[in-house]
């Protein structure tokens, strides 16, 4: 259902998609459609909670002496490889349609502040500090951002993982005046 509403939303624009296109795209009932996603917004956003998942995970194993930012960085270098690797091509056509439809793109800023309301649970689950854990899950959601916009569009195949380090680097640099 994901692929044929990719390639729906790709050809029609996501507004002159209709479940029933994507159903019958997919060789399925609507009724079958609505078992998965509650709309068809939903299909360009099922995976937050695996990614949720992933996040919280990833920071509550991260060792103990990690400071928060390190284990906000190596939560979302868990996410690249364990969720997003192999899935470029995929990914970039879900952001095509994401960027194209400005209610979508509100779809994503929530998805967004979910994914750094969990960092920052995580890491005061840590016993991180109540307002250092909101600005280190703040300031990693950024890094998430910046890493995932420059994998999208980059013509090589770095990892995103490399990149989230990248960019939490130019981020430690620009905060520390370096």
């Amino acid at each position: 259902m994901e692929q044929a509403a990719l390639e729906l939303y790709g050809e029609r624009g996501f507004e002159a998609t209709t479940v029933a296109d994507i159903a019958e795209r997919a060789g399925l009932t609507e009724r079958t459609f609505f078992r998965y996603f509650a709309d068809k917004r939903e299909v360009l956003f099922w995976g937050a909670a695996e990614i949720r998942d992933t996040l919280e995970r990833a920071v509550r194993e991260a060792p103990a002496p990690f400071a928060p930012m390190n284990a906000v960085v190596a939560a979302l270098r868990a996410v690249a490889d364990e969720l997003f690797e192999g899935r470029r091509e995929r990914v970039r056509q879900r952001q095509a349609i994401v960027v194209a439809n400005r209610e979508l793109q509100e779809r994503e800023l929530i998805k967004l502040a979910t994914l750094s309301a969990a960092l920052a649970d995580a890491l005061r689950a840590r016993g991180v500090a109540g307002a250092d854990a909101h600005l280190a899950a703040e300031a990693g959601i950024v890094v998430l951002k910046v890493a995932f916009e420059r994998w999208v569009s980059a013509a090589s195949e770095r990892r995103l993982a490399d990149i989230v380090a990248e960019a939490a680097s130019e981020l430690r640099a620009v905060a520390s005046g370096a």
